[in-house]
């Protein structure tokens, strides 16, 4: 898909509603995209594992191919981070499978299809790029090929590309998404509104993250650019200046509760083993340089807003 954005200031919007057929749609993230789509006229069909009215099942794309739409949206991940699930190969595996072959499959039905889409956004994640406390990445900066999770972005983004698909790719790349009834935040509720709630490790680690209507506002706005394509990082312009610690101050506050029990590295190690528990202890300081260059304007771009919105 190319990490540079083309023409960017060629930017037209699409006015006239448009199908639009979404991977993982019936997902936190899927249904306050879907919402958003809706309301702004646009027809949204799910592909998921069983088909149904407005659904088409990924067994069924796979052998009949890609419903005629306008563009072609993958949120579908097993949520690497469900502290129910021992990290195990088999797991680990599935981690891998819900992200690339999802993409895969919806790559080359948009290869295969006579009508393809105009448009084809794939969602991933930050964790592309290599965590420092220091070090502020843009949708430029390398990465993709220190760690299990940097490569499994690296494999996944490598799924979507399409040679010489008239289909314009753009790739977000999410932070932490925060909001209500899922996510980061439906984890760490009960603990901060009993009062137990603190940072986690040494809570200086940068915290990306992104208010749930704002990751769907960038999809749909990559969607509704007729020029707009590469890579956007998918965080709020001002999580580079957050850290984990922040970030507990902040909900506590939302919530007129305190912070002082931090949970000790260890602990977070316990409970998700050593590989998942660098996506906690470690972060990222991520600048959304060309998703705001594109002229997306961010409904919370300020962490305190964004939680009261979300705990109100």
């Amino acid at each position: 898909m190319g990490r540079r954005m083309r023409n960017r200031r060629a930017w037209r919007m699409r006015t006239r509603p448009s199908n639009a057929s979404a991977g993982g749609g019936t997902g936190f993230v899927g249904r306050a995209l879907t919402q958003l789509l809706r309301s702004r006229g646009h027809e949204v069909t799910h592909v998921s594992r069983q088909g149904g009215k407005d659904r088409i099942s990924w067994e069924k794309l796979s052998h009949s191919g890609l419903p005629l739409c306008d563009a072609v949206v993958n949120l579908a991940g097993e949520n690497v981070l469900n502290p129910f699930r021992r990290w195990s190969d088999a797991f680990c595996r599935e981690v891998i499978s819900s992200r690339v072959e999802t993409t895969r499959t919806l790559a080359k039905a948009i290869a295969d299809a006579e009508q393809p889409p105009r448009a084809w956004v794939l969602v991933t994640g930050v964790g592309y790029y290599r965590p420092s406390p220091t070090v502020e990445y843009t949708e430029d900066s390398p990465g993709g090929d220190f760690d299990f999770f940097s490569r499994l972005v690296s494999s996944w983004e490598a799924a979507a590309l399409i040679p010489g698909s008239p289909a314009r790719g753009v790739v977000v790349r999410s932070g932490v998404v925060l909001g209500r009834g899922g996510g980061a935040v439906s984890q760490m509720l009960w603990p901060f509104r009993l009062g137990l709630g603190g940072p986690l490790g040494s809570g200086l680690q940068p915290f990306p993250w992104i208010h749930i209507r704002d990751l769907a506002g960038i999809v749909c706005h990559a969607l509704e650019s007729e020029c707009l394509q590469g890579v956007l990082n998918g965080v709020s312009p001002s999580s580079h200046a957050t850290s984990n610690g922040t970030f507990a101050q902040e909900l506590a506050a939302a919530l007129g509760r305190p912070a002082l029990l931090p949970v000790p590295a260890w602990a977070v190690q316990a409970v998700f083993g050593a590989e998942r528990a660098v996506m906690l202890l470690e972060g990222q300081r991520v600048v959304p340089k060309h998703t705001l260059e594109s002229g997306y304007h961010f409904i919370f771009p300020d962490l305190s807003g964004a939680l009261k919105d979300i705990v109100a």
